[in-house]
């Protein structure tokens, strides 16, 4: 077995047993991430040689006895999260040249458990996009290619599309992600891996660049389901430094994967079968729900009545909260600044911001100004809130008859660079499956779970109540032993 095809769980046997070393693992990836990452892009800054110090002092504290959870595994970290004395750009000019003097509390605690970072993925600019393209530092390639079009430039989604694509093209055993409306689901569908979205409050946003804060949401990206239980023991957990970080015990995530699904009640909900859905995405949501019901799951269809005013209720509450937060990056206060010596106060902020923030983020700030101004404030952002109350309301309700909810995860497959790119609202479509989890707080799984006709990946996606990750993952571990997805991308380390 070459080193990078491990998976988390798999490597740390093969560290406790001695079959390979921290050092040896980590320099099999920072090679792949030397072969690769020129191709793909997944990286933004690679930390070589900080990885392989952290692998050896890694070998140390086992040769002690003294490992941890995750000792020497090797992930990539999304350039979202302040890492100290390691860049972090948010995928912006305007944070060029930012080295954070803190570390924030998700790797902190992946830190304290073992874990080596081989670098920091990139990631559309300030999170905001479906595709990765909109990154100032470059556009992610998906390490999958289409069948009759293996020259096509697909995109690995976004925003964390980075990680997920670090993760696929085995550059790294996992890596952290945020989801925000789907940041970590739909790049996880769209390169064949598994991510998760836990609930809102469940892991610490203390030390990650602020897009939307009543959405964000760390999560890790694996190979597996149980590779993703394994991360979030560590990443999970109250943070007093986030007012937001929920008090709440952390269970044993990977006991729950071994879960049996039988009795449970799975919802589908009938307001997901949307029009002109592809026939591939229809049939492999029939077949996961068999596959449940095959494993004594009883299936239940439910109603999720506002389920269809998500899409435009996130698409105003998440730029209303992106223009208040972004407002600090004015060459004053943060953020690098561009200004003429006989530059106004006006035109150093107008200036810096121009220069600093890419289309995208420059129309989501728009867009949030406009529906928090006085005269739309009421008809716009006042009105989303109401709906988002109704959106979580539904679940509420779906709850008592239901312990999960199955869906597809992405409308579609990986799409390739220029397909939607030029069309805002289309792009703004990929996330039709996922936003509602964001909208109501609730944790979401995504399973690569079958392929496309073009043999691209497609994933299931899982739903659960509020913290309530244990049915979540027992679910999403049932689909993935049915699916039994052992499909590969083409670009990959030892391929």
């Amino acid at each position: 077995m070459h080193p990078t095809d491990f998976t988390i769980a798999g490597a740390v046997a093969a560290l406790e047993e001695g079959v390979i070393s921290a050092e040896e693992l980590t320099r099999a990836h920072v090679a792949a991430i030397e072969a690769l990452n020129p191709k793909i892009n997944a990286l933004i800054t690679v930390t070589a040689e900080h990885a392989i110090e952290a692998a050896k002092a890694s070998d140390t504290r086992r040769a002690r006895g003294e490992a941890g959870p995750l000792e020497g595994i090797p992930l990539a970290v999304k350039d979202l999260f302040c890492t100290e004395g390691v860049p972090t750009t948010a995928g912006s000019k305007i944070l060029e040249g930012f080295v954070p003097p803190y570390e924030s509390t998700v790797t902190t605690r992946l830190k304290r458990d073992g874990a080596v970072f081989v670098g920091k993925a990139n990631l559309d600019e300030f999170a905001m996009g479906s595709s990765n393209l909109t990154s100032a530092y470059g556009g992610v390639l998906n390490p999958w290619s289409r069948r009759n079009d293996p020259q096509a430039r697909l995109v690995p989604g976004g925003s964390s599309g980075g990680s997920a694509a670090a993760v696929a093209a085995r550059m790294a055993l996992g890596a952290t992600g945020t989801d925000t409306g789907g940041s970590i689901r739909q790049p996880a569908a769209f390169c064949g891996i598994a991510g998760i979205k836990p609930t809102y409050g469940r892991c610490s946003r203390f030390g990650i660049v602020a897009f939307a804060s009543s959405l964000d949401q760390a999560g890790p990206f694996a190979r597996t389901v149980e590779d993703c239980a394994v991360l979030l023991r560590s990443m999970a957990g109250h943070d007093p430094k986030d007012s937001t970080s929920a008090d709440k015990p952390v269970p044993d995530f990977v006991a729950s994967c071994g879960q049996s699904v039988k009795g449970l009640r799975i919802g589908v909900p009938r307001e997901y079968h949307i029009d002109g859905m592809p026939a591939e995405i229809e049939k492999l949501w029939r077949q996961g729900l068999e596959w449940l019901r095959d494993a004594g799951a009883e299936i239940v269809e439910i109603s999720l009545p506002h389920a269809e005013y998500a899409l435009p209720t996130y698409y105003i509450v998440a730029p209303a909260e992106a223009s208040s937060n972004l407002a600090r990056y004015d060459g004053v206060r943060f953020g690098k600044r561009v200004a003429e010596s006989n530059s106004d106060l006006r035109d150093l902020y107008e200036r810096t911001r121009a220069a600093g923030f890419g289309p995208e983020v420059r129309r989501r700030i728009m867009i949030g100004t406009y529906v928090l101004s006085a005269g739309y404030y009421d008809a716009y952002y006042l009105k989303a809130q109401k709906v988002r109350a109704l959106i979580a309301r539904d679940f509420r309700e779906a709850w008592s008859k239901v312990d999960a909810i199955v869906t597809p995860a992405t409308p579609s497959a990986a799409f390739a660079e220029g397909e939607n790119s030029d069309d805002p609202l289309q792009m703004y479509l990929n996330d039709v499956f996922t936003v509602t989890a964001n909208l109501a707080g609730l944790p979401g799984l995504s399973v690569p779970a079958g392929l496309d006709p073009q043999g691209l990946p497609l994933g299931l996606q899982v739903l659960g109540r509020p913290f309530d990750e244990e049915t979540v993952f027992a679910v999403g571990a049932a689909l993935e032993r049915a699916a039994d997805f052992k499909a590969l991308p083409g670009m990959r380390a030892g391929a």
